[in-house]
This record gives C-alpha cells, sequence and structure tokens, in this order.
C-alpha cells in the first residue's frame, strides 16, 4: 500500500477540492500521511492567486524536490491553480514533477497517482475549467469536523481587470440546491456540524446560471429548515448583486450570522472603474447604510487593493477616508499584484513595491485602532461563542478554549478566548460575558 502525503494552499474553495482528493485517495487504498519524508508521493494543491500565493507554491514545491532528490520520494504531483495556470512552464522548469492536475482535473488522482508511482509521467490539465463537483463525490474534512466549507458554485464572471480566477476556474457553475441540502446532510451524518460557511468566487450570483436569478436566500432559507447547523455564514458576496430577498434573510433567519463579507476593493469611481468593477462609491455608502440599518448588529467585513496602476496620492487619501468614516468591524488589505493574462498587467503607471507597502502599512495601522475601537465597544456584553479548540495561552490571564463570535469567520478574522471551569469540547455554544478587549480579539467568562 503506496503512502501519500497532501498539503492544500490557499483559499477554502481550494481546500474543498483537497478534501475530495483525499477522500478519492483513502478510497483507492492509498494510506494518508501529513510527514512528506514518510511518504511515497507528495501531492501540492497550489493556489496562483496573486504573487505571494504563486512564490508559496513553488517554495513548497523546491522542498519537495528537495526531497526527491534525497530518495525520500518517489514522486510529485501539482494540482490546481498554479498548473492550470502554467502548465508549460512548470513542465519546462522543474522537470522532478511527475503528475499535474488542472482545477477541473483533480478527480482524476487516483490515476495520476498510479501513473506516477509506476515509473510515468501524467499531465491532466483541461483547457477550460467546466468540472463541477458534487454531493456524489466523498469529502474527508480537513477542517475542523464542527466548522464545514460549503461550496455553493465554481468558476466566476465578474471579470474584474486584475483577477485571473475565470481564466483558472472557469465561468460561473452553481449546483443545485438539492446537491448542497443531501451534501450537508451528509456531513452531519458523520459529524457534528455547528457552522456552515457558504463559499463561492461570488455568492450573490449562486444560482443565476442554472435558475435564471438569483438563489442564495432560497438556498439558505432551505439549508436553515434542515436544522443541521446552529450558524450559517455566507462568504464572498459582490456589493453590486445584493438583493432585497437576500438582506431580508439575512436578517430574518436566526442561524443565519449578522455578518456580512462583502470585498470591496477600492471606493474611488474611477479606480473601480478601471477595475471592472462595475460598481460605484455612491451605491457602495447606500449598500453598507442599508445592511447597517436593516441589520441590527450586523458585523461587515471588507478588503481592499492599495497601489493599483495609476492610483493617485490624493485617491489613496480618499480611501484612507472612507475606511475612517465607515469604520468597518473587520477589514483586510492587499497589495495590487500584476498578474499575466489579465486587462490590468498592461495599465500604464504601474505603481512602485514601495509606495504599495507604505500605502498597505498605512491602512492596517488605520484599521488596528479602529478595530481596538470596535472591541472595546463589546466590553460588558454577553455574547454566544462557537468553541474551537482548547488552548492554555497567556493573554493577561489564563483561558482554557479559544472561539469565535458570529462576528469572526474562521481562519481569517479575531477570537474569543473563553474562561470557565466548565468542560467542553469544539463545535459547543457557550454564553460569556466580555471582560477584556485586544485590537482584533476578545476575552470572555463563561456565564
Amino acid at each position: 500500500m503506496a503512502t501519500v502525503g497532501l498539503i492544500s494552499l490557499g483559499c477554502p474553495r481550494n481546500l474543498i477540492d483537497s478534501e475530495i482528493m483525499l477522500a478519492l485517495l483513502k478510497k483507492n487504498g492509498f494510506k494518508v500521511t501529513e510527514d512528506f519524508s514518510k511518504c511515497d508521493a507528495a501531492i501540492v494543491n497550489t493556489c496562483s492567486f496573486i504573487k505571494d500565493a504563486k512564490e508559496e507554491s513553488i517554495d513548497l514545491i523546491l522542498r519537495l524536490v528537495d526531497l526527491k532528490k534525497e530518495k525520500k520520494l518517489k514522486a510529485i504531483i501539482v494540482a490546481g491553480c498554479l498548473p492550470q495556470r502554467y502548465p508549460a512552464e512548470l513542465k519546462k522548469e522543474i522537470k522532478e514533477i511527475d503528475g499535474f492536475l488542472g482545477t477541473s482535473d483533480f478527480i482524476k488522482i487516483p490515476e495520476v497517482l498510479k501513473t506516477v508511482l509506476s515509473g510515468g509521467k501524467t499531465s491532466a490539465v483541461s483547457g477550460a475549467p467546466s468540472f463541477l463537483a458534487d454531493h456524489t463525490y466523498p469529502r474527508d474534512l480537513i477542517t475542523p469536523r464542527h466548522s464545514i466549507y460549503l461550496k455553493v458554485a465554481e468558476g466566476c464572471n465578474n471579470n474584474c481587470s486584475y483577477c485571473v480566477i475565470p481564466k483558472i476556474r472557469g465561468a460561473l457553475r452553481s449546483r443545485r440546491i438539492n446537491s448542497l441540502l443531501e451534501e450537508t446532510k451528509r456531513i452531519a451524518k458523520r459529524h457534528k456540524i455547528s457552522e456552515i460557511n457558504l463559499i463561492g468566487q461570488d455568492t450573490t450570483l449562486y444560482g443565476t446560471d442554472l435558475y435564471g436569478a438569483p438563489k442564495l436566500s432560497e438556498l439558505i432559507r432551505q439549508l436553515a429548515a434542515i436544522k443541521k447547523a446552529r450558524w450559517i455564514r455566507v462568504l464572498y458576496t459582490h456589493p453590486e448583486h445584493y438583493t432585497d430577498e437576500l438582506i431580508g434573510v439575512i436578517r430574518d433567519e436566526p442561524s443565519v450570522c449578522k455578518y456580512v463579507d462583502l470585498p470591496l476593493q477600492h471606493i474611488n469611481d474611477r479606480i473601480l472603474k478601471s477595475m471592472g468593477r462595475k460598481t460605484n462609491k455612491r451605491d457602495i455608502c447606500n449598500l453598507i447604510s442599508r445592511l447597517r440599518k436593516e441589520i441590527p448588529g450586523l458585523a461587515v467585513r471588507t478588503t481592499f487593493i492599495v497601489g493599483f496602476p495609476g492610483e493617485t496620492d490624493k485617491e489613496f487619501k480618499e480611501l484612507a477616508d472612507f475606511i475612517k468614516e465607515a469604520r468597518f468591524e473587520r477589514l483586510g488589505v492587499f497589495e495590487y499584484s500584476r498578474e499575466e493574462g489579465t486587462p490590468a498587467h498592461n495599465f500604464k503607471n504601474q505603481i512602485s513595491d514601495n509606495v504599495k507597502k507604505e500605502r498597505f502599512d498605512a491602512l492596517m495601522r488605520l484599521q488596528q485602532e479602529i478595530s481596538k475601537e470596535v472591541n472595546a465597544g463589546y466590553m460588558g456584553k454577553e455574547l454566544e461563542v462557537l468553541i474551537d479548540e482548547p488552548a492554555n495561552r497567556q493573554t493577561g490571564k489564563l483561558y482554557n478554549y479559544t472561539g469565535r463570535t458570529e462576528y469572526d469567520a474562521p481562519e481569517v478574522d479575531g477570537n474569543c478566548f473563553v474562561r470557565t471551569k466548565k468542560q467542553h469540547k469544539p463545535g459547543d455554544f457557550v454564553k460569556v460575558k466580555i471582560v477584556d478587549t485586544l485590537e482584533y480579539d476578545l476575552v470572555g467568562e463563561e456565564l
């Protein structure tokens, strides 16, 4: 029996592909390990969204190449976004790679693995990604069992000028509601689910290709009705595609976290137009105002890009002033990454790395203060916390567990450190009183 190691890089959407690969490997008799130095073959599910992600993927591949040269590995398989985007370049530059799998071909992993372990080399990279996994494909969860991701769709039709996703993931392909419900029920039979995180490249467009209209609201209602999780969280929404129905279901459905993940990327109208965002400052401000007015207690997470080609000091200041005024509960910043194959790659007036870094640092300092003030507003309040894991670290005083409020998505947002004399398991919900606040985290004592 061959032993295989697999590591998943990049976003949760990639993670689900890795979970399917793991399940298929085990189903086909392979033994899986996390120790690459003790396996016959290594699989890397790569990301190539931006420069940093590509470098991380390449660095890991080169470390595996060293293991292969030391005869600690027989074969290397590179899957996902990097081979989908650069198949010829990888074959030419890193000849030690034995197998390639594109973003639509990862389900072929058992066959590819058998070929490379037999000494062969092979490549399965479809030209135009079109595959969409459904509930009939098993998943071996990598995430904590109580908090799962559910991929509602694959691909994207927005075609933002800086983004390579449509090229490496294809056009929007939504899954049927029944398929998503069946997958949730199947996982719930094996694990106690506390939280479902709905993901896609743009979840607000879910269903438009299948049903002729957005169906995210209907999906949420049906997921809530089967009562398999206390929390349902919606990630990766787009400001252009919010509907009255979606706002209503986030507001009215008790199981939906009062949390909106709303990547805005910029606020200046000229930059937004250059980005191909098909929205503007006025509409964004109106949407944020409406969301906060209609959904009491809402936390808004957003992301921005600094250093987009042609971004002037004045336009950057407009963005910083907007952040000061909007006071987002959660915020991330990316330095613009110039990506081959995107329209923005050829735009004039590319910004220097030094200026990008300065602007990144300025916004992060600004948000750090805002986050500190926002968190201070929770002092003395009672909140429900989802326990993620036991802990025994020092944060002013000892705490027993690390968890999250409904205002914090897994992996990207802050934590709530829980002090309690009771015993809990990951996936339990506890009621706490906030007794201390940090820049990004909270400390609570169980009531």
